[in-house]
């Protein structure tokens, strides 16, 4: 059956591999990128499929109300997948209004949009809320977050996500409005902005520039290519169950030394430089405010209700990406200039003339 989506912040790193998929899967459906283009914002991310017959790009930013209510009149659509918003913890702490704007605010008014467009006509809805594993805080040297683990959050970023959560749950409860929430672990992959740790580093020692290590190293974090993360969303979108919660993750824990260690040894071979060449670019850094010391996914649920796992390990995973960056080292000479905010008006502003 036809279905119209809207997908938030499609022109984002996860969201662009998101709005890829269901343009590419699903021929029949109707997607709707909605993005504002902040600086993470890339529409050359979707360059390959930005003339599908099936989809469709709105300049939006769900700040504004007034441009959330004209979309769904004009799209009527049957879900929303939700992914807009500002995602860096480092930059939450040096602004956290703007995170308290953009990912409270805007997820309320998103949700105030689909609940007075789809008044009376629940069924066949879907308000798909992406969120994070950090909303759960901190672990110890044992244990995983689940879909009930107590929401403890230790950034301005992870404060702002949990509220979200907990406004689209409310949402759910109080006004029957069709809602599914995931909280996902750290992704990686194609297309990630170069402030994250592994799309920075790889820049980085391409560049022959530091490697900067927070503390002593050893904070944990589970990853996940992003790509299986877009499958699982697509899954949860059409099968999970209504005012449930999935958890998605990778089974795959790394100290961030470790990782960055690996991750020098595979650009060393790929880069043609002697081995260890990469790894004296390594300059440990003072710690972050409130860094949060090890996540861990447990992602039993998803996998034994929807049937999801990753395709790739971390190795595997990790190449492909690595790859990736090397083969296009223009997209990321672009954003990592600026150039690439140029892109909408090259390619849209034509267009509308």
């Amino acid at each position: 059956m036809s279905k119209t989506i809207v997908i938030t912040g499609g022109a984002g790193f996860i969201g662009s591999h998101v709005v890829r998929l269901f343009v590419t899967r699903y021929p029949d459906y109707s997607i709707v990128n909605l993005d504002a283009l902040t600086y993470a914002g890339n529409l050359a991310n979707l360059a390959d499929i930005e003339n599908s017959a099936n989809y469709h790009f709105e300049k939006v930013n769900i700040l504004d109300t007034d441009a959330l209510k004209a979309l769904f009149a004009k799209y009527q659509p049957d879900g929303v997948i939700h992914l807009a918003a500002e995602s860096h913890v480092d930059r939450s702490i040096m602004s956290p209004l703007d995170f308290v704007y953009t990912n409270i605010i805007g997820t309320v008014n998103l949700l105030n949009t689909a609940r007075d467009a789809w008044k009376g006509k629940e069924e066949g809805k879907r308000f798909y809320h992406i969120s994070t594993d950090e909303v759960y805080g901190a672990l110890g040297d044992t244990g995983f977050f689940t879909e009930t683990t107590r929401y403890d959050p230790h950034s301005p970023y992870s404060a702002s996500k949990a509220s979200s959560d907990h406004f689209v749950r409310a949402y759910g409860d109080t006004y029957g409005l069709p809602v599914v929430i995931s909280n996902c672990s750290n992704n990686y992959g194609p297309n990630h902005f170069p402030e994250k740790l592994i799309p920075l580093f790889i820049h980085n020692i391409i560049e022959r520039k530091p490697l900067p290590v927070y503390g002593d190293g050893h904070y944990t974090r589970d990853w996940l290519y992003v790509i299986d993360h877009a499958a699982a969303i697509d899954l949860i979108f059409h099968k999970g169950v209504a005012h449930s919660t999935y958890n998605i993750g990778g089974f795959n824990e790394w100290k961030n030394i470790d990782l960055v260690k690996l991750l020098c040894q595979l650009m060393d071979v790929k880069l043609g430089r002697p081995a260890g060449d990469s790894e004296q670019l390594i300059t440990y850094v003072k710690d972050r405010p409130g860094h949060d010391r090890r996540y861990a996914i447990d992602a039993s649920k998803i996998n034994e209700e929807l049937g999801w796992k990753p395709s790739v390990t971390f190795e595997q995973g990790l190449e492909l990406t690595i790859d990736w960056y090397l083969a296009n080292t223009e997209w990321l000479k672009q954003v990592t200039s600026g150039e690439y905010q140029h892109y909408y008006e090259q390619q849209y502003t034509k267009r509308e003339q």
